[in-house]
């Protein structure tokens, strides 16, 4: 909801301070010398936006200072309007106490070399500018994919496991690299301080290749494979985040719902049946709609739908927090939000193409696209 315009406020009690007057003025005088100053990036747009107005109606929080490319709806907070590849962002910086960098662009349809340029450019600027002023803790954000779907996988994993992803999923490669440039951060600037927020997979007003799954007419089954679902709620990722802002955690920790759903729970639950492949199939097909670029998804996101990668919370609960939502939950409420939508092989179809697909499902996309491929391919050869 917006806030009330400044001047009406001002109308409705003569003493209020006047437009012009700076959020912390504002403040109440109470607050005023409590808590920290967090400065969050990405501050306009989803999680950063949640965060910045939950942050700014905290009593644990001194200042709020939000960055991002655009001004939000977050009256309450300190807006500063930049890049966050600006080396300018050190004096926006200054001041605060921690640093909550959600400004990520994860976005399916994106540019995959503009948006690792822009990921990786943006947190060692804002690693780097952070330092420099004196901000004592950055919070990043990353995600559990980094520690990679895999068949032998421990279920849960360790919060401590070792990090086995690889490059071949949407985004995952500028995740590792966001985690490497964690690691290295203290010891290139001896007193700052990183902390690392893996969620699991994050529903509330996103879109991922893992969102997209549900919104298939048939749930795609790799044959032979273990899918298991471990869901994070985006109020239970700010939540989680608030924790770190607040350095009553430190370190890497991940973030979701306790426990997990097998593939079985989440047929039943959700009423979505399921189409099996054979695992060549699948991948070779996947691969090849990517290539060509008729889906956006890259064959490495498959894996996340095959192979556990649930992780243990056990962290977060040591320090007293727990989720808001549990797993069946967060499904329903993402069946919910993708009602209405249709997805085939990873890429989102208009009302005109769903009706055309039918209750085909994703087998019939994936074959009938790789027989497209196919088909194209001859006929160069004709040529």
């Amino acid at each position: 909801m917006s806030s009330p315009d400044p001047q009406v406020r001002a109308a409705r009690n003569p003493t209020d301070p006047s437009p012009e007057s700076t959020p912390e003025t504002k403040r109440p005088r109470s607050r005023r010398n409590r808590g920290p100053v967090v400065a969050v990036t990405g501050a306009a747009t989803g999680i950063g936006e949640l965060l910045t107005a939950h942050l700014a109606a905290s009593d644990a929080i001194k200042q709020v200072i939000a960055i991002d490319e655009r001004r939000g709806e977050a009256a309450e907070a300190t807006w500063h309007i930049l890049d966050v590849r600006d080396p300018a962002i050190a004096e926006k910086l200054r001041g605060a106490d921690v640093v909550v960098h959600l400004a990520l662009d994860l976005d399916l349809e994106t540019d995959p070399a503009a948006r690792t340029a822009y990921n990786v450019r943006g947190t060692q600027t804002v690693l780097t500018a952070a330092a420099a002023v004196g901000v004592h803790r950055v919070v990043l954000c990353t995600s559990a994919m980094v520690y990679g779907a895999l068949a032998d996988n421990d279920v849960p994993l360790s919060e401590d496991a070792e990090l086995r992803a690889t490059a071949e999923a949407t985004g995952v490669g500028d995740l590792l690299e966001i985690e490497r440039l964690g690691r290295r951060a203290p010891r290139a600037h001896p007193g700052l301080n990183v902390t690392v927020v893996r969620p699991t997979v994050l529903v509330g007003g996103t879109d991922t290749a893992l969102t997209r799954y549900f919104e298939s007419p048939r749930l795609l089954v790799v044959a032979g494979s273990r899918p298991t679902w471990q869901f994070c709620h985006v109020e239970d990722l700010v939540t989680a985040l608030e924790y770190a802002a607040l350095e009553k955690i430190d370190g890497e920790f991940a973030v979701g719902c306790d426990g997990w759903l097998e593939q079985e729970e989440v047929e039943e639950l959700s009423g979505v049946r399921r189409m099996e492949l054979p695992s060549a199939v699948a991948l070779g097909a996947a691969a090849r709609l990517h290539r060509i670029g008729l889906t956006p998804s890259p064959a490495g996101d498959l894996a996340y739908t095959m192979h556990p990668w649930v992780v243990s919370v056990s962290r977060l609960h040591d320090v007293g927090w727990r989720p808001k939502w549990t797993n069946e939950e967060v499904l329903g409420a993402l069946l919910e939000e993708v009602e209405g939508r249709h997805t085939l092989a990873g890429r989102r179809l208009g009302r005109k193409d769903a009706t055309a697909a039918g209750a085909a499902g994703a087998t019939v996309a994936l074959l009938g696209a790789a027989a497209v491929v196919r088909r194209a391919r001859k006929a160069r050869r004709r040529i």
